[in-house]
């Protein structure tokens, strides 16, 4: 078996092994905090950083609401000026904490993405949330690592293989957008 065929038939078994409640109920949290008219922040480090942000330029461009209503989400790797000056000044387990501070208000949406679910600086930023009235939700692979106990829901992929859990965090953006937009190709 050729190396990219072990490696689809193991994203199958990852798939498979996901918690499809879990990734209806984190679209849920989502979609009420849109419809709610509530900030969503994303944060992530790496290839998770990557994927926070590309959550939030595909939210933000593709989920227009019917009545004219938009997504309002902000991830919060892509002021790199900022969170170096927080990493160089304060601590870089604090770069996702003391901009919330500043921009997150009651009932807002955190996002924190972790494939570990132990990166110190997305921790930081679930317990600022969860202390001053914010929704989270964490999306953690492997054991889940302390995000998965943290956050208030979780998306957690249970598989020991880094790049197969971004392939699935990344694939659950989509799942929002499809959802949320109402894709008729979903039928």
């Amino acid at each position: 078996m050729s190396y990219s065929q072990t490696y689809y038939a193991r994203m199958i078994r990852a798939i498979q092994g996901l918690d499809l409640q879990e990734v209806e109920r984190a679209v849920d949290l989502i979609e009420d905090a849109w419809r709610g008219d509530q900030q969503i922040f994303t944060l992530g480090n790496g290839g998770s950083g990557s994927t926070a942000s590309h959550f939030i330029s595909d939210w933000n461009k593709g989920i227009p609401a019917r009545d004219g209503r938009r997504l309002r989400g902000i991830c919060l790797n892509d002021n790199v000026p900022m969170m170096m000056a927080y990493a160089n000044d304060v601590s870089y387990e604090s770069i996702f904490e003391e901009p919330l501070k500043n921009l997150m208000r009651p009932g807002d949406l955190v996002i924190g993405i972790s494939g570990s679910g132990n990166s110190r600086n997305v921790l930081r930023a679930i317990t600022y949330a969860n202390e001053h009235g914010g929704r989270t939700l964490g999306l953690c692979g492997y054991d889940g690592g302390r995000l998965k106990e943290l956050a208030q829901q979780v998306l957690h992929v249970r598989e020991h293989h880094m790049q197969l859990v971004e392939d699935l965090h990344l694939s659950f953006g989509h799942i929002v957008m499809g959802r949320l937009c109402g894709d008729p190709r979903q039928t």
